[in-house]
């Protein structure tokens, strides 16, 4: 099923428990949508001007009671699901312009911008706990690894972060890669993190390794790896500048197969239903799309190889170095560590 959604969109994210799928959209404007699988419809149940200026990402928030978008107006701002009502708005959550938001728990959330800065915020305590200048270009995408407390981050700048929500300091970041890194996503049970790049190569870093990656897999070059959607433990899901969304085994690795062509325009966002039932995927043809997930995975059981987990040699069971971040070849930005302590204060 599909609906045109009018304009360009940024995000994606449905609910944890409901049938319902947010979408932000270049305009500002936050839209809400319920879906059927009885009859594939898309009904819009709400269209909010959230934002003056581009509304970059959405993410559901307090257990699905709210929806929180991220805007290049450096604002976040909090509506309620049931009313599309105002929550609550920080108009300086960032001193620039914000890229991306990331679920870590219930009850926060993460907001990476323009310039590298990630802040983390309790959504119920309505205050920021960590702010981290992890990079020195805008933060393209984060995972919460809820085990260790680490908010990793990938970037423009080429590189990894690693951020330790405990001690609230950059704990390590990676060299620096040749191409933008676009997005990040941990598997193996923690032991690995899979970074997707402008290149179209997926960098493999083994944990508790990340100045440099253990492994590199260019089958997918040389169509930039937009979004990455972990599948389990084993596969993930990859939307590329070409439209395509395919299929791809870790370690071994390997395409097991494309399972839906979006059209001819980037995939600027993928994400599941809270049951997996459906796959959502965004692109500059101004749809949103929700494809069934059996349907398209079908056969992708009987073409995957039955293969041995190559081992690269790597003590996984280290824990991150303590290493200063490496220098940047580029010009370093200082930026303002201090954080605002007002989160969805109340209008």
């Amino acid at each position: 099923m599909e609906v045109n959604l009018g304009e360009i969109p940024f995000g994606v994210d449905f609910h944890p428990s409901n049938p319902l799928v947010a979408v932000a959209l270049i305009t500002g404007d936050l839209q809400l949508y319920r879906y059927n699988s009885n009859d594939s419809s898309l009904q819009r149940l709400l269209d909010v001007n959230a934002h003056s200026e581009s509304c970059r990402s959405v993410r559901f928030i307090n257990g699905g009671q709210a929806v929180a978008t991220g805007s290049k107006d450096c604002s976040i701002l909090a509506t309620d699901v049931e009313t599309g009502a105002t929550i609550a708005r920080l108009e300086n959550a960032h001193e620039n312009a914000i890229y991306r938001l990331t679920n870590l728990t219930e009850s926060t959330i993460a907001s990476g911008d323009d310039e590298g800065c990630i802040k983390v915020w309790d959504t119920r305590q309505r205050s920021c706990c960590n702010s981290f200048n992890a990079h020195e270009d805008y933060v393209s995408d984060m995972a919460f690894v809820s085990g260790s407390m680490k908010l990793l981050g990938t970037s423009g700048d080429g590189t990894l972060s690693v951020c330790n929500l405990w001690s609230n300091k950059v704990q390590t970041r990676s060299e620096f890669s040749e191409e933008e890194l676009t997005s990040v996503v941990v598997m193996k049970n923690d032991r690995k993190v899979i970074c997707g790049s402008q290149s179209g190569t997926l960098l493999i870093y083994s944990w508790g390794f990340f100045k440099d990656c253990s492994d590199r897999f260019v089958d997918l070059s040389p169509n930039s790896v937009e979004v990455l959607l972990k599948l389990d433990e084993d596969r993930i899901i990859t939307g590329s500048e070409n439209g395509l969304i395919s299929l791809i085994g870790i370690l071994p690795n390997r395409i097991i197969q494309p399972i839906a062509e979006h059209s001819d325009y980037p995939i600027e966002g993928l994400a599941f239903s809270h049951d997996r039932k459906f796959l959502g995927s965004i692109s500059h043809d101004q749809l949103l799309k929700l494809w069934d997930l059996d349907d398209i995975l079908q056969g992708s059981t009987n073409n995957q190889n039955v293969q041995a987990e190559i081992a690269d040699g790597d003590s996984d069971g280290m824990d991150v170095d303590n290493n200063n971040p490496p220098q940047s070849k580029k010009r370093t930005k200082v930026k303002n560590a201090s954080s605002s302590n007002n989160f969805f204060a109340d209008l």
